[in-house]
């Protein structure tokens, strides 16, 4: 039985509509617009790949070299497994790849990777994505439920202390390309900072539903006026458009909702992170490098800076220009398991008797017929979360250990 949490609504809200928590203190200082002022400089890739290297170096124990990379095929994995295989070749690797049921399979690329740099590979088959998510929230303490990372963590720690990964990729490289290309569409140099805050939103749809604001009952208080608030100083700034949203991911879902996430994983599961991507000389010199130097517009491909290395390593022609990164997909996780798991708990759910959530927005959608909209699948997982967290920790009639089976 877990200690009872306060329930901060503020928090409950923003988790619901941003999947983030921007009401919490995070783990690593905040950026300010100041940060990302760009500067004429040419990055150079000998120096991120210094970095990278003496982060490693610093942070795994001369003691034990033993070391798991969570290894998608990406851009990022990609690259920290072969800086390692190469600059630490008396280390024990094992790369650590988790294959969802019913989504883009990332293994056969990982495989390859791992097969050219010689490195141990190991794959998880996880039929049921959600089946652990009670014990997930009792971890985090938080009604997330896109734990992915529970997957990795939990399996890697059976073999390893380290784990190598590239947190800060997206957001320092500019990762998030299927999201500049359509948020400069909506947007220019001259729009208002309340129609870039709504443009950003817009391009972090899956996060939300067009009818937000019903599925909260009058307890809830629900606002977009808080939400705007939240996100009007990385648009009310002097920086240009792309560098804005650079600012505003940096203070979103990495602050805000992986990195609190991870770091109480690690701490459960005895883990030590290894992430050189976001060390702080790295982090200071990655904002200020020039837009161009990380994304290009007219090919719309990002991560510029650490695809030269990838090549300058000879393993670039196993990245593609699709983000990878341990997906799930979740239309098939809501026809297969979570369209009934939603039912079970959500039909007469805790959180709604209590006022939080409006009964009728949920009888709404659950007596639509055909494919759900990925948004409200979304929504729901969402929900589902919110329900779990609510029963073990307020509420406190439900065991962490329960599996959800159908």
């Amino acid at each position: 039985m877990y200690n009872k949490i306060p329930l901060n609504i503020k928090s409950i809200n923003a988790i619901l509509t941003l999947r983030y928590n921007p009401f919490q203190t995070p783990i690593i200082p905040k950026l300010k617009h100041d940060d990302f002022l760009g500067t004429n400089y040419e990055p150079s890739i000998d120096y991120i790949e210094n970095h990278i290297i003496s982060t490693i170096r610093k942070t795994i124990s001369e003691k034990n070299k033993k070391i798991t990379v969570a290894l998608s095929g990406g851009v990022d994995s990609t690259l920290l497994a072969a800086i390692l295989k190469k600059n630490f070749p008396e280390a024990d690797i094992e790369a650590l790849s988790i294959k969802f049921a019913e989504s883009v399979d990332e293994t056969p690329v990982a495989s390859e990777i791992a097969e050219h740099l010689n490195i141990k590979h190991r794959i998880v088959d996880l039929e049921n994505y959600l089946i652990e998510l009670p014990k997930a929230i009792s971890i985090i303490k938080a009604p997330h439920w896109d734990l992915h990372w529970y997957h990795v963590v939990k399996n890697m720690s059976k073999n390893s202390k380290y784990l190598l990964s590239g947190d800060g990729g997206d957001e320092l490289f500019g990762g998030y390309v299927f999201r500049y290309k359509k948020y400069c569409s909506l947007v220019n140099s001259k729009s208002s900072p309340a129609k870039k805050i709504k443009a950003y939103l817009s391009c972090h749809e899956r996060d939300w539903v067009p009818d937000q604001e019903a599925l909260f009952s009058k307890k809830s208080r629900f606002s977009w006026d808080v939400i705007y608030d939240k996100l009007m100083p990385y648009f009310d700034n002097s920086l240009d458009l792309l560098n804005q949203v650079f600012l505003a991911d940096f203070n979103g879902k990495l602050l805000f909702n992986w990195l609190p996430i991870y770091s109480k994983l690690y701490e459960h599961f005895n883990v030590k992170p290894v992430t050189p991507l976001l060390s702080e000389d790295l982090i200071r010199y990655c904002t200020h490098a020039p837009i161009e130097t990380k994304y290009d517009q007219s090919t719309n491909i990002g991560k510029l800076l650490l695809r030269k290395l990838l090549s300058k390593y000879k393993v670039d022609k196993f990245v593609t220009k699709e983000k990878l990164g341990f997906n799930v997909s979740t239309t098939n996780l809501w026809k297969f398991f979570g369209k009934k798991l939603c039912q079970n708990y959500l039909k007469d759910a805790r959180i709604t008797a209590a006022g939080y959530t409006n009964q009728s927005w949920l009888d709404k959608w659950f007596r639509k017929n055909g494919d759900m909209d990925v948004r409200y699948v979304n929504k729901f997982m969402g929900l589902l979360a919110f329900e779990i967290w609510y029963r073990l920790f307020v509420t406190k009639d439900m065991n962490a250990n329960t599996k959800l089976n159908l």
